[in-house]
């Protein structure tokens, strides 16, 4: 009975330190009523593993909402954050983060740098994550038996409840860095050409969580990746043309060919997993509504990025580099929240909130369902 009370107390802990956003976010009662989330994603979701597995994100990341570095690829809350907002969840711990972790509402798996097919950037690719969640289920639900069984009273704020998994929804933010990689390594035609055994492998994960009892899917389409500092200024300086938003239009094309491809194939889901809810959720039209009109939404255009810089040296955010004895550094701009992109790669808080509050509402989602409505 001691140890039930003990983890039952660290894990309210590590809750009261990780949900800040119930004193200061707005939340909601969903009508599904989904009692945790399972995200699967890559560095746009990312809430620690990054931190925990290979170097921890150093300050000012984090610096607007947090007020000190929050194992986020922001300065603030990623959309991830602002959906556990929306549904009254607390923020998704990392399933890889050993420290303060809070698993009874859900659990992140997705890790920066993060791909559908496996990658260079990070050896948790989407398979992976996939076999991590079979793996947490498993043991958790192991667990509670053995907990329950033995007469343990506080075991059900420690971990999730078995019947939680099949009422949960699960999100999935990921294939942004097989486009990424592919544009490194390949012409546009040849990154396409790769599109059918990436949305193979996606489809297989959605239908392996399905067997797990899964029925609630939220799906983000990639972003305009042509419009990404750090992939577009790279472009310009080869004297490519960027168009007079400053993105790079044959890689916004080949991200909206892959959308393309991902709606077919969550419409081909639907038609074989039956009792499962699947909502495809355009992120790409959503965040190019806002880089299209930075100014009237009052942002700055999206290539004039808020930490580090790109030139005349090329200095990552909260890092610093010597050049023939002078120190440049990667510091943040005065105002984060007039800028879309955060670091020259990840959005800002500011844009994070933007998008969430035009696709949460169902604005972007086929069909067209608020995320509280995402359930069969």
């Amino acid at each position: 009975m001691l140890l039930g009370k003990m983890l039952c107390v660290f894990v309210l802990l590590g809750f009261s330190l990780t949900s800040g956003k119930l004193a200061g976010g707005a939340s909601s009662s969903p009508s599904c009523k989904f009692p945790a989330i399972y995200n699967f994603g890559d560095s746009n979701s990312d809430t620690g593993a990054h931190s925990a597995v290979f170097v921890q994100i150093p300050a000012p990341y984090g610096e607007t909402f947090f007020k000190k570095p929050s194992k986020r690829l922001s300065d603030g809350r990623v959309i991830i954050d602002i959906i556990a907002e929306k549904l009254g969840v607390p923020y998704l711990s990392a399933y890889l983060d050993s420290l303060g972790t809070n698993f009874r509402q859900g659990a992140n798996f997705a890790t920066a740098g993060s791909s559908i097919l496996p990658g260079f950037f990070s050896p948790f690719d989407l398979g992976v994550q996939i076999s991590q969640f079979s793996q947490f289920k498993s043991r958790t639900t192991e667990l509670y038996n053995n907990v329950s069984s033995s007469g343990e009273a506080s075991h059900d704020c420690v971990i999730p409840k078995p019947d939680d998994f099949l009422k949960a929804l699960y999100v999935f933010d990921i294939g942004q860095n097989d486009l990424t990689l592919g544009f490194q390594n390949m012409t546009p035609p040849q990154v396409v050409a790769t599109f059918p055994n990436i949305l193979n492998r996606f489809t297989q994960a959605v239908q392996q969580l399905y067997g797990e009892g899964a029925r609630s899917f939220w799906i983000h389409n990639t972003g305009p990746l042509g419009c990404i500092p750090l992939m577009a200024l790279p472009v310009e300086l080869r004297n490519v043309t960027l168009d007079p938003i400053g993105c790079v239009g044959f890689m916004n094309d080949v991200a909206q060919e892959f959308n393309q491809q991902l709606k077919e194939a969550v419409t081909q889901l639907r038609t074989q997993l039956p009792q499962a809810k699947l909502t495809y959720v355009d992120v790409y039209a959503a965040k190019f509504a806002l880089i299209s009109d930075a100014k009237n939404q009052g942002f700055a255009p999206s290539l004039e990025y808020c930490c580090g810089t790109f030139s005349p040296v090329f200095v990552m955010c909260g890092t610093s580099v010597q050049v023939n004895g002078t120190t440049f550094n990667g510091t943040a701009c005065s105002d984060p929240s007039n800028r879309i992109i955060w670091d020259g790669i990840h959005y800002t808080e500011a844009a994070n909130l933007w998008v969430a509050s035009r696709i949460l509402n169902g604005s972007f989602s086929d069909p067209p369902v608020p995320i509280s409505g995402a359930c069969p």
